[in-house]
């Protein structure tokens, strides 16, 4: 189970809810199309977030916009 709650972006205090719809709402298709995103500002300080993940756990924004494009969220 996929939890939407889990904060993804520490550093923004984002959520993977909240990124999903960001990138929804956007239509955004690339990580780096994200990344430039000013509505959705995320990875844009510590930048662990982006690949890794803030405890290097694999749920990152490239996971976030995978399991978007996919469906899963």
């Amino acid at each position: 189970m996929i939890d939407k709650e889990r904060e993804l972006c520490v550093c923004n205090s984002k959520t993977l809810g909240e990124i999903a719809e960001c990138i929804k709402a956007n239509d955004i298709e690339t990580l780096e199309a994200l990344l430039e995103h000013t509505e959705c500002g995320v990875g844009d300080k510590c930048e662990c977030c982006i690949e890794e993940g803030f405890e290097n756990d694999g749920f990152s924004l490239a996971m976030a916009l995978a399991l978007v494009k996919q469906g899963q969220l």
